[in-house]
């Protein structure tokens, strides 16, 4: 079940509005900048954002929030003008180990400049004991945010393992839509999206979607 200061996040009551049909046009919490290893620079992630129409985006490069920063003031710049823009979360991707295996977390909605998630900022992995999956999540709760697992079915162990580790230690979901094939233009994956849809309803966990896009328009990875 969700724990209690998860149920009161701001960002929850968007999660709980995720469906099959709310990725690339909707909703975004999975994508990626030139701050990390993306090809988008921020003003254009921003203004693609806007021309989707995105009600809700975040901005998850690996290790690294210096995007948010840039996108923050286009979308503020583009609302004085009178203009529509996402509401934007901040957002960042961090590599942990999760039953032994590499797996990679989504911090969504944390506060600013934290210092429980300044070791995991710095542009990569961190070593030793903060890489364990718990050490994550504390830091990521510390610092008033939801973690959630990435792409559940990427990874050497099957995502029923992986989804029942992450629960047992406190996530607060994962994400759900996805598209494992890597199409050009982004639809989720059958069958798996819904079958790691089941177990998070099934715990009463958020559910998550996102392009992962690392190229040059966000309806593709």
């Amino acid at each position: 079940m969700l724990r209690p200061e998860a149920l009161d996040h701001p960002l929850t009551p968007v999660l709980r509005q995720v469906t099959a049909e709310s990725c690339p046009h909707r909703f975004n919490f999975h994508c990626h900048s030139i701050c990390s290893d993306g090809s988008l620079h921020p003003a254009e992630l921003a203004a693609e954002a806007v021309a989707i129409g995105l009600e809700h985006l975040a901005v998850t490069d690996h290790h690294a929030l210096a995007a948010h920063g840039a996108v923050a003031k286009d979308f503020a710049a583009r609302r004085r003008r009178g203009g529509h823009a996402p509401t934007l979360w901040r957002g960042v991707e961090i590599s942990c180990l999760l039953e032994g295996c590499l797996v990679h977390v989504l911090a969504l909605g944390f506060a600013e400049e934290h210092p429980s998630l300044e070791p995991y900022l710095q542009g990569t992995a961190v070593v030793g004991p903060a890489l364990r999956a718990a050490a994550v999540v504390e830091a990521i709760r510390a610092a008033d945010g939801l973690a959630l697992l990435a792409h559940p079915a990427r990874y050497r162990l099957p995502h029923q393992r992986l989804i029942a580790a992450a629960a047992d230690l406190g996530f607060d979901g994962a994400e759900v839509w996805y598209d494992y094939g890597m199409q050009e233009r982004w639809q989720p994956t059958p069958f798996v999206c819904e079958a790691i849809a089941a177990d998070l309803e099934r715990r009463g966990l958020l559910m998550s979607c996102g392009t992962d896009t690392h190229g040059l328009g966000l309806r593709g990875r």
